[in-house]
């Protein structure tokens, strides 16, 4: 069976022809709808051989997704942003899900790539991007989501396909003015559904990544106080994300109100280490380094190094606090090459008498 990848762009020359070489070999068409480029981004991808539509922008996502599932000539499509890039691909596996039900949903591994002042971090979703254009289309005009037609709910499958994402990254943020842009349209969005707890996750998480702190815990706070489904995934998130949005307005005591969802997320590493951290700022460091053991015996979480470097380098500042050299040491060098880790030891080392 064949497959159509349909994307939608505007000024993305910097990023569409790195994503376009990676997953070219991989489909049988590429669709590309521009919604108003003034850049190069058009000639690009022209010149990686895909079929490009201009759509006028209108302040909906869903719009311009569903305007490109129009244009595919084949059933079952793929869904990319310009910003991904492809790392892996099984295409028999994808063979296997596509030449059966054509009811289901396929979910890549998406790996972020986020930049705080630790410097680099990866953490990973999965996400719903490979489906049938007759039975399914997008709904909602931010952070639009995959729905079928009639309403129905579906099941989803696991895709061995990996894909790096550079769009959260404080450069292209910056380049593309993309939280202002995704914070009107949210709002505007909850005018008319103010209690949409995921529109209300996504706004916080707007505002977070704009380092507007206490309007993400405002956001945040309005959510947890509506009903909540905390078994979806973009819960737990939330409650993590409002965690570190406390920490960063150094409102560590509201912090400790986080201990109200361990009976949620008691076995996510994510979310006991800002837990660890919470508890860590509020001066409670025997709890904190329990919470961040914790982490390291529980399975991997969303996270890059959440069950392992992480939660020992902060158990390492803890000793390294407490003037408990030894043990800081020994914490620092169970961190591989963790730079921050790497960086106290020669601190330590320097200071350390001859």
């Amino acid at each position: 069976m064949k497959i159509s990848l349909c994307m939608i762009v505007k000024n993305e020359e910097g990023l569409l022809q790195k994503c376009l070489d990676a997953v070219g070999p991989y489909v049988d068409e590429i669709i590309v709808v521009d919604t108003g480029s003034t850049d190069s981004t058009k000639e690009i991808a022209l010149g990686c051989k895909a079929k490009v539509y201009d759509f006028p922008w209108c302040d909906d996502f869903a719009a311009a997704r569903n305007f490109s599932l129009t244009k595919a000539s084949h059933d079952w499509v793929l869904v990319l942003d310009a910003d991904e890039v492809l790392t892996h691909f099984d295409k028999e596996q994808l063979k296997s899900v596509m030449t059966g039900d054509n009811s289901i949903v396929g979910r890549i591994t998406l790996i972020n790539l986020l930049t705080d002042k630790a410097g680099e971090k990866r953490s990973s979703e999965r996400i719903s991007r490979l489906f049938n254009r007759n039975i399914f289309h997008y709904e909602g005009c931010i952070h639009e989501q995959v729905v079928r037609r009639d309403g129905q709910p579906y099941p989803t499958v696991n895709l061995d396909i990996t894909a790096l994402h550079s769009g959260y990254s404080a450069e292209v943020i910056k380049g593309k003015d993309k939280i202002t842009r995704n914070t009107n349209l949210l709002q505007e969005a909850l005018h008319h559904s103010p209690e949409d707890t995921y529109l209300l996750y996504q706004l916080g998480k707007s505002h977070y990544l704009a380092g507007n702190f206490t309007e993400a815990v405002n956001t945040f706070t309005r959510a947890l106080q509506l009903p909540l489904n905390f078994s979806l995934e973009y819960a737990a998130e939330l409650v993590q994300t409002y965690g570190y949005a406390l920490i960063n307005s150094e409102r560590y005591a509201e912090g400790l109100g986080l201990t109200q969802y361990e009976q949620y997320y008691a076995q996510s590493p994510d979310y006991l280490f800002v837990l660890g951290l919470v508890y860590m700022n509020n001066g409670m460091f025997s709890q904190a380094i329990v919470t961040f053991l914790r982490c390291k015996e529980v399975p991997e979480g969303k996270t890059e190094g959440i069950n392992s470097w992480l939660p020992t380098y902060n158990i390492a500042v803890i000793y390294e606090c407490l003037g408990k050299m030894e043990e800081a040491t020994a914490y620092y060098k169970q961190c591989g090459n963790y730079r921050l880790a790497l960086q106290r030891l020669n601190m330590i080392s320097s200071s350390l008498p001859v």
